[in-house]
């Protein structure tokens, strides 16, 4: 379960910044980026929770 989300906030997280240094025009550092990294951790533990319960 750990190592699921471990993945999932991995994934989602660096697609969340990704996303949000896009949004800021390439600044890594932005409020975007920082605010996206962080939605998007939040939800990599969640699909992270699901596919462990789900599956393993």
């Amino acid at each position: 379960m750990k190592l699921m989300i471990f993945l999932g906030i991995t994934i989602f997280g660096t697609l969340g910044g990704w996303v949000g240094s896009l949004l800021d025009h390439t600044s890594g550092i932005g409020m975007w980026s920082l605010f996206l990294s962080t939605v998007g951790s939040l939800f990599g533990i969640w699909v992270g929770y699901k596919v462990a319960k789900n599956y393993l």
